[in-house]
């Protein structure tokens, strides 16, 4: 692409590394999907679990934040460029574009719509336990002043 302030990092930090446990678990999936996208041999047997060297697993973290890295520098270009200092979304989209990765625009903005609607899923199931814990809070203050309401008035019908 046009854009690229990017230089290549040396073996980053430590503190940079990606989550390993994620990466094993992303790189396992993937595995998984190709050993078995031809479906169970003729005997029904699944096919085996792939297997991943350690040293495999940290190429794989260094891949990705070198990539991110990428991506990071070319989508802060395209916003310097529409005079932003804030990247948005379709900054990152068009970086992808622009790093000749287009075919994964529709896939990103397909997970970014579903990761969207699981937040918004998320919040209103928040906002309803915390209005019924508010409404019920009030229930028992109503229910409260109701028997002492009733209680000043059995004390008033004795005293009668």
């Amino acid at each position: 692409g046009g854009h690229c302030g990017w230089s290549q990092p040396a073996m980053s930090e430590p503190q940079d590394d990606l989550p390993r446990a994620h990466i094993k678990r992303i790189v396992k999936a993937k595995l998984t999907a190709l050993m078995n996208e031809g479906g169970p041999d003729a005997k029904g047997n699944k096919a085996p679990d792939g297997h991943v060297q350690k040293e495999a697993l940290l190429a794989f973290g260094e891949c990705a934040k070198i990539f991110i890295h990428i991506l990071t520098s070319t989508a802060n270009d395209i916003c310097r460029d529409g005079k932003r200092q804030t990247i948005s979304v379709d900054d990152v989209f068009k970086a992808v574009e622009e790093l000749e990765f287009g075919e994964f625009g529709e896939p990103l903005k397909e997970a970014l719509a579903a990761f969207k609607k699981d937040a918004a899923a998320k919040s209103a199931k928040r906002n309803d336990a915390a209005t019924k814990k508010r409404k019920a809070e009030e229930d028992d203050a109503a229910g409260e002043g109701e028997e002492d309401a009733e209680e000043a008035n059995e004390e008033a019908a004795e005293g009668a």
